[in-house]
């Protein structure tokens, strides 16, 4: 880590996002993180809890003159996301991230920085240890598993908070106050296959493609950047229809979040073919390059020989799969009818692995109409089923219905205006925030969601602006100080 980090302001929360940078928290692998803030609370001799999911709660009461006013909810997720360049050697459950500071940047070295949502936590954390800092009574709620399925929000019961105003700090552009978010569903088509001795005079080839930007599924998938499981079946789709491909396996993307950047696949070719093979690459590859030269323009793909000697998917099967993946939407669904801007219903193809006789195939479908998020997912499933998929559901989450008439929106609305001598931008977004979950058992709860610009989120280019942290500070606890007072 570079010792610039620690200097920089303002001093605490950097401080406190180093050291918790320094604890693995993978999403549903947050037991060390969750033993941290957890002697994180106890060491300020505040109320902390554990529920029985592993959300922690720790409360801290009003400073004096402040006791008049609402209790706030402050939450954050304790989990992030694991990716790194495949150049990369990392062990992220072991090592702690590995910052560097570069001009107005903190980004890692690699693998992805954790600021999502790792600036949030640590800004409540400087909050709850100050001693100088005007506060109303805050109930600090820091969720786990946000990343892969939001089951601590999901799990959070009634009655555990009493605060009626909710600060989701889990927003990545400082000029946005969120007030609405999608809902999503997790999409899993598996099965098996058989598999065949190859028979007869045939050449084997590995086919790489990467250098994708990728992004964060929700928040970057209008900007239409490539994905790389997309990428990958669209030239397997061309190699079968045109030469004798013998597919071996595919292994293309990970989380469900994450837009795919890198997918490799084994295969063989008639013996004969491999001129014709080579040509027919270079042209898909110069048409691939062209069209995501604005969005991906680091793409990269690559061809090796292999000579080992290994069995290969069934024919039938692999017309199958690779016409199904082909069919499968991916990106952008729907444009709300009704908000300038806004993606309504998206799916991610996040996961493709074909290996061993065995397959898996992951998608995440958003949408802030529940109804069509639904409608979407069982396109998908459909699309699957007919190749011989076992198609489930789950992890389904509902959307957050804007409240814009809320006091804390036009308190908050005119602090920005007011510093920044500029009109916050108040939206809706396409990322699942935890916000419409816990609204759920708390649906008097008034909530907004605000941030500091994180760019690259969910990929190792993911990168936080240290003025803008600045900034989101400021406003932070002038928003403290202004909180509406108990009715």
């Amino acid at each position: 880590m570079s010792t610039d980090l620690r200097t920089l302001e303002p001093n605490s929360l950097w401080n406190h996002f180093a050291d918790l940078n320094a604890v693995p928290r993978a999403s549903k692998k947050e037991e060390e993180v969750i033993e941290f803030m957890m002697n994180f609370g106890e060491s300020l001799g505040l109320e902390t809890i554990k529920d029985h999911i592993g959300n922690v709660i720790i409360k801290k009461p009003a400073t004096e003159g402040m006791e008049s006013c609402q209790t706030l909810v402050m939450q954050s997720h304790l989990d992030m996301v694991h990716q790194k360049n495949e150049d990369t050697v990392f062990d992220f459950s072991r090592e702690g991230i590995r910052m560097l500071v570069e001009n107005d940047w903190v980004r890692a070295d690699g693998t992805t920085l954790g600021a999502d949502n790792g600036i949030g936590v640590a800004t409540i954390m400087a909050i709850l240890s100050s001693t100088d800092i005007a506060h109303p009574a805050i109930e600090a709620l820091f969720t786990i598993d946000e990343e892969t399925g939001m089951t601590g929000a999901l799990e959070l019961k009634g009655g555990m908070l009493s605060g009626t105003i909710l600060l989701n700090l889990d927003t990545e552009d400082d000029r946005e106050l969120t007030i609405g978010c999608a809902g999503g569903v997790d999409i899993t088509a598996n099965g098996g296959y058989e598999q065949m001795e190859l028979q007869g005079d045939y050449a084997g080839f590995k086919l790489m493609v990467k250098g994708l930007k990728g992004g964060h599924s929700g928040m970057d998938i209008h900007l239409g950047r490539g994905n790389a499981n997309k990428i990958m079946n669209r030239l397997l789709f061309r190699i079968d229809r045109e030469l004798d491909l013998r597919l071996v396996s595919v292994d293309g993307g990970g989380l469900r979040n994450a837009i795919p950047r890198e997918s490799s696949a084994q295969f063989y070719i008639g013996e004969s073919q491999k001129e014709n093979l080579i040509k027919l690459l270079q042209v898909e590859f110069d048409l691939l390059r062209k069209e995501h030269s604005t969005t991906d323009p680091e793409i990269e793909f690559e061809i090796e020989s292999f000579d080992e000697n290994v069995k290969v998917v069934h024919p039938l099967f692999q017309k199958q799969m690779i016409r199904s993946i082909y069919a499968c939407p991916n990106g952008i669904y729907r444009m709300s009818p009704d908000i300038e801007h806004l993606v309504q219903t998206s799916n991610n193809l996040a996961r493709v692995l074909v290996k061993d006789g065995a397959y898996e195939i992951l998608c995440l479908t958003r949408s802030s109409v529940d109804s069509e998020k639904d409608d979407l997912a069982q396109a998908i499933e459909s699309t699957f089923r007919l190749a011989g998929a076992e198609v489930t559901t789950s992890g389904s989450y509902p959307g957050w219905t804007p409240k814009p008439s809320a006091p804390i929106i036009k308190t908050m609305s005119t602090v920005y205006e007011e510093m920044f001598n500029e009109k916050p931008h108040v939206n809706a977004c396409h990322a699942g925030l935890e916000c419409g979950i816990i609204g759920t058992n708390y649906p008097d709860m008034d909530m907004i969601s605000f941030g500091p610009n994180i760019r690259g989120a969910h990929s190792p280019d993911e990168c936080v602006q240290i003025s803008s942290v600045q900034k989101f500070w400021k406003y932070t606890l002038e928003v403290l100080k202004r909180t509406p007072k108990r009715a």
